[in-house]
């Protein structure tokens, strides 16, 4: 066994290419340990640094031997703090607060005086005082924010005096077994009604589905309070405060509760890449400075996305960043995280108009070594908290090493989202017709990741199916979606893109990588974009929801490809396709429009010619060895024409590519054979 290099540097045994980089490799390792070095002296990474959520904001204490409430805020840059809200009659003087040489003020509200006056559920506000003015602030580590006559949000105290009580423990899932299946949602727009659905009844209507549909991992998305709901999530104002729009915190608790007594993990979209600028929700200029948690001037402003970059060089920032980890995972037991805009975090530049085209781009001058530190001890959080935790980036650059331990001067994610996929994808459709396609560079493109890393594969997020973009549905289908769906008005263009809806999620399943992700809805083809209400669309929720109705009408497409998605989930929870690294190419014809493979026991036979089928197709059999058909594209129950009729296929022992023995099959065109061997 090789020895891990302690100076970040074992990456180059892994990627020859890395070599020339060793001295960079070698100075971003350092730079960790020096953020690491710091963090020992104040209880490691389980001690002070990830618990600033029991030190900081509100919490049950005690002084002088008595019981009582303490709240604490830093502001290092402010004059004046004191607490206000319906204790005291929102009176800005009445409750100061003092302050300690590292600027953290404090105020401790004894039992004995405020037992029925500060209470669970009582509004709260700082009143902050600087050079630069005066504001009334929400608590920077606030647990529960509410909105106020559709405009003011303001904090709550949430006292946590009758905690819930969890029922089910998470379920131990075996990756080694079976891939990360994950099922996207928004909680909010989970409903078939016009309005912002709710934890309750997502819990009730939606996580049935998903367990039915076989996924194994439920990714909710916007769960950290934002004012502003059409952000889709990602325009946080308050990091450790659940959407109240969805419902209480006991009830997300619940929703996560029920969920692992179904057998789902539960993860969380979290957002440290960036902050919402505004002042009277979030925390710029909490204390009256623009340096405080984020970068000063220029720095600190993103420009694609109007919001603010945290200054993660700062210990305070760190302690609220990794406490926020923490917080997650063991009051809400979530299962772990996708860490959103990594790439954003990774380079001064955000990665804004860069190809990343050479292994120059990940080691020059723009990358941000800060950002890079702080996600290896995000990362290190994640897994001392909860070791079975999952942590996966969203990096669209490529950065080598980001999901590989720490130790080898990685970046410590367990899987990265391979985000060229649906890119591509995209670019094939508008730019190709089908019959134009090359099969050898979508083999190419769906094998292109980083030796070691896993990744999650995907033909479309959240991202493809926001208004001004196109769903895969929307680009095979367009406008027939809306009119041509019935099983009994047959359309070509339905025909076709339901045909290759299968084809091309079946593809990149089967090999994308050893997860594998969908939106809400899209595993049926809705029809409609998302379009959350703003004044641009009069503040509709008409695209703000999802169409379950669709998918539960036996008349309609929908159902076919909802049908197919699940027999597709199968082939990983049966057959432990996911987590099998062992895929070989058979071969491709590219005239024809052919592709076989194998992924571990399985055989893969895509025939992607838009006209002609395939009869008496010989394909190599890799073992002598019958084989039984176990999904096809084209079956009646997918929406296909159901033409095969035969599922046993003797080897023979006739050569063919390469091999000695084969099996003869029937293709349609536009569709796709999966095979087993039968057992010997």
């Amino acid at each position: 066994m090789t020895k891990l290099r302690s100076d970040g540097t074992y990456l180059t045994e892994l990627d020859s290419f890395l070599k020339p980089y060793t001295s960079q490799l070698r100075e971003r390792f350092r730079h960790y340990q020096s953020f690491k070095a710091k963090i020992e002296k104040t209880g490691g990474i389980l001690g002070e640094i990830s618990q600033g959520h029991r030190y900081f904001g509100f919490n049950r204490g005690e002084s002088d031997g008595e019981n009582g409430v303490w709240y604490r805020e830093w502001a290092p840059g402010a004059k004046y703090l004191s607490l206000i809200g319906d204790f005291n009659e929102w009176n800005r003087d009445t409750h100061p607060m003092s302050v300690n040489e590292w600027g953290v003020w404090h105020l401790f509200l004894p039992d004995t005086h405020y037992a029925g006056r500060f209470t669970h559920e009582s509004r709260v506000k700082v009143h902050v005082r600087s050079d630069h003015g005066e504001h009334d602030r929400i608590p920077a580590y606030i647990q529960r924010v509410i909105q106020e006559n559709d405009t003011e949000f303001i904090g709550q105290y949430w006292s946590h005096t009758y905690p819930y009580q969890w029922k089910n423990q998470a379920p131990k899932l075996d990756f080694s077994k079976e891939g990360l299946r994950i099922y996207e949602a928004h909680v909010g727009m989970a409903q078939d009604a016009e309005k912002v659905g709710t934890f309750v009844e997502f819990t009730q209507y939606v996580l049935p589905r998903i367990v039915n549909l076989g996924y194994n991992t439920v990714q909710l998305m916007a769960i950290m309070e934002h004012p502003y709901y059409a952000s889709f999530g990602y325009h946080v104002s308050n990091f450790f405060a659940v959407s109240s729009r969805f419902g209480t915190p006991e009830e997300l608790k619940e929703l996560i509760d029920t969920a692992h007594g179904m057998g789902l993990l539960v993860i969380m979209d979290l957002v440290h890449s960036h902050a919402v600028k505004n002042i009277n929700e979030g925390l710029n200029r909490f204390d009256g400075t623009d340096h405080q948690y984020f970068h000063a001037g220029t720095k600190g402003e993103h420009v694609a996305w109007d919001s603010l970059c945290f200054d993660y060089s700062k210990y305070e920032v760190q302690r609220f960043l990794l406490s926020n980890i923490r917080f997650w995972l063991e009051t809400y037991r979530f299962d772990g995280f996708r860490f959103d805009g990594v790439t954003s975090m990774l380079y001064n530049d955000h990665g804004l108009g860069r190809k990343f085209s050479g292994y120059d781009n990940y080691f020059d001058a723009n990358v941000e070594l800060d950002a890079i530190a702080y996600l290896m001890l995000a990362n290190e959080v994640v897994h001392a908290v909860n070791p079975k935790a999952i942590s996966i980036a969203e990096d669209m650059s490529g950065m080598p090493g980001l999901a590989r331990p720490i130790n080898e001067g990685g970046l410590g994610f367990d899987y990265r989202l391979a985000m060229g996929i649906p890119d591509y994808w995209i670019r094939l459709l508008k730019e190709k017709k089908d019959e134009e396609w090359y099969i050898g560079k979508i083999y190419g493109m769906l094998r292109n990741r980083r030796v070691g890393e896993k990744h999650i594969a995907y033909v479309e997020s959240h991202d493809q199916s926001i208004v001004g973009d196109k769903t895969l549905a929307m680009q095979l289908m367009d406008a027939e979606l809306y009119t041509n769906m019935s099983v009994f008005t047959p359309n070509l263009r339905i025909a076709r893109g339901v045909a290759l809806h299968k084809s091309i999620r079946l593809i990149t399943f089967s090999l994308g990588g050893e997860g594998y992700l969908n939106f809400i809805g899209n595993e049926f083809g809705h029809p409609k974009w998302i379009d959350f209400p703003r004044a641009g669309n009069n503040n509709s929720y008409w695209y703000a929801r999802r169409q379950w109705h669709l998918v539960d009408d036996d008349t309609l497409y929908y159902k076919h490809l909802n049908a197919f998605d699940i027999a597709m989930q199968q082939l990983d929870s049966k057959y432990h396709l996911l987590s099998d690294d062992n895929i070989q190419l058979l071969f491709i014809h590219e005239d024809a429009k052919q592709i076989v493979y194998t992924r571990g026991d399985l055989v893969f036979a895509f025939n992607f010619h838009p006209t002609v089928s395939v009869t008496d197709w010989r394909i190599p059999a890799p073992e002598r060895r019958d084989y039984r058909l176990i999904l096809n594209t084209d079956d009646i129950e997918y929406g296909g024409y159901g033409t095969i009729k035969g599922i046993h296929y003797p080897w023979q022992d006739v050569a063919t590519e390469g091999y000695t023995q084969s099996i003869q099959l029937y293709v349609p065109a536009r569709s796709a054979q999966i095979l087993a061997p039968t057992m010997k």
